[in-house]
């Protein structure tokens, strides 16, 4: 864990460095697309101190002065699976925002959809002695939480503490000051496959790029696309990207859980490819043009030209489809992942939670008739989410597809209090991950 936390602390610092010089890229690297945001930081204050306890606390203000996205090649399941066919597609996204906003950048902030996400909540307490509480006594606080045996091959990604309580008084965002004996602390603990980010590092190091932060990608959709009042009293995102599902459970304005369904948008493209007899590019055009998951009595009468490659037989190339036969092909798909996706919250427990808001977001989230079919499945507060937040927006970037680049944006200019802002004392690493450290931020940076 030393090597792990030393390495996020120099990433935070290399991002710090990067904001203070006023300019920063976000890449969002999915299955079906890579996006490149870059970002100006505005005003001679860029931290303002805001709610949280830990340093890098605070807010920037941004513009965002470049953008780009291409076909994304090369990526499956939301991790890297051919490492030139991605780093083309990096580079010429990168490329395109740097062209753009007419400026050179070298530090970017990168979002993982892949990698098996696996949450864990812990718990630690100290005595403080009666007097104030300082920043030392909750980074020793936070260095006793037990960290669990998560394996040798899995790495941290976020390590956040989502509640205080002193001498039992719970739900304290900051206890710095106050009064009290005994200090407890309850952390939220997101591991992934350590060979993933280990890929996307090196990957993004082929392209002459340095990393300066990297974030779950169903963690940064849910900041972009929950409103105040549903981070506060919980609620569920649910990113439809095309690889991968992420998902993520809000609560005190803190994630508390994430995981992700290893289907999207892609598998259903497949199923029409196959189902139809037809290419992948003309399944994709068929299921943004006629898609839909809910049948009516026109969709039998309405017939679809299939079309695709010219091959030179014209009984072939003239075939139609009645759009209710599209329906019936991507129906099943989507129930199986919101039926994959409530199977999760169930597990995490969602049903206890005082709000039961969920949020549907990402490319797929824009199915004709999902609003309709995933209350059944996953219950009545449902909802579509599109970005909000950022004004100044590309007009190709406000839609749901872009949920994951938003929300990186605003994680780069408001980050969140992690486990390695704060100066924990080398003797009060937990003894058991530290025997578990896994070396590749040695190897890979």
């Amino acid at each position: 864990m030393t090597d792990l936390y030393q390495s996020q602390r120099a990433m935070r610092a290399m991002r710090k460095a990067a904001m203070q010089r006023g300019v920063i890229a976000v890449l969002d690297v999915g299955t079906s697309k890579v996006a490149c945001l870059v970002l100006r930081i505005d005003g001679p204050d860029q931290f303002r101190a805001s709610d949280g306890v830990g340093p890098m606390a605070g807010q920037g203000t941004f513009r965002i002065v470049g953008a780009a996205t291409t076909r994304s090649r090369g990526v499956r399941f939301g991790e890297v699976d051919t490492m030139p066919e991605t780093e083309r597609a990096i580079r010429t996204a990168v490329q395109g925002a740097q062209k753009m906003a007419q400026i050179r950048v070298d530090h970017v902030i990168a979002t993982l959809s892949g990698g098996d996400p696996r949450s864990y909540g812990l718990a630690g307490q100290i005595d403080v002695g009666g007097g104030p509480v300082t920043e030392q006594d909750v980074a020793r606080c936070m260095a006793a939480c037990d960290v669990p045996p998560f394996g040798e091959d899995r790495e941290v990604l976020h390590a956040q503490p989502v509640n205080f309580a002193l001498d039992h008084r719970s739900g304290m965002g900051d206890p710095r000051g106050h009064m009290g004996n005994t200090l407890a602390c309850d952390m939220h603990l997101l591991t992934v496959d350590s060979k993933v980010v280990a890929s996307l590092i090196h990957c993004l190091k082929r392209c002459d790029l340095e990393l300066a932060g990297v974030a779950s990608s169903s963690y940064v959709s849910a900041i972009a696309s929950l409103v105040e009042d549903e981070q506060e009293l919980g609620a569920a995102c649910v990113d439809l990207g095309g690889g991968a599902t992420g998902l993520s459970i809000f609560m005190k304005k803190h994630m508390i859980f994430a995981d992700s369904v290893r289907m999207g948008g892609d598998n259903i493209t497949s199923d029409i490819a196959k189902g139809l007899q037809v290419s992948l590019a003309t399944a994709e055009r068929l299921k943004t043009l006629h898609g839909g998951v809910v049948a009516t009595s026109m969709d039998d009468r309405e017939m679809i030209a299939l079309g695709g490659e010219e091959t030179g037989d014209w009984d072939r190339d003239q075939r139609t489809a009645s759009r209710a036969e599209l329906i019936g092909i991507m129906r099943p798909r989507v129930e199986e992942i919101l039926e994959e996706v409530r199977t999760r919250l169930d597990a995490a427990g969602f049903e206890h939670l005082p709000s039961q808001q969920i949020v549907l977001t990402g490319g797929s989230s824009q199915i004709p008739g999902l609003d309709h079919l995933a209350p059944r499945i996953l219950g009545q507060q449902v909802r579509i989410g599109r970005p909000l937040r950022v004004a100044g927006l590309p007009e190709k970037a406000t839609g749901a597809a872009f949920a994951s680049a938003v929300g990186l944006c605003l994680f780069a200019a408001h980050p969140q209090d992690e486990w390695w802002d704060f100066e924990i004392p080398a003797d009060g690493y937990p003894a058991r991950s530290l025997r578990r450290a896994v070396k590749w931020f040695k190897d890979n940076w």
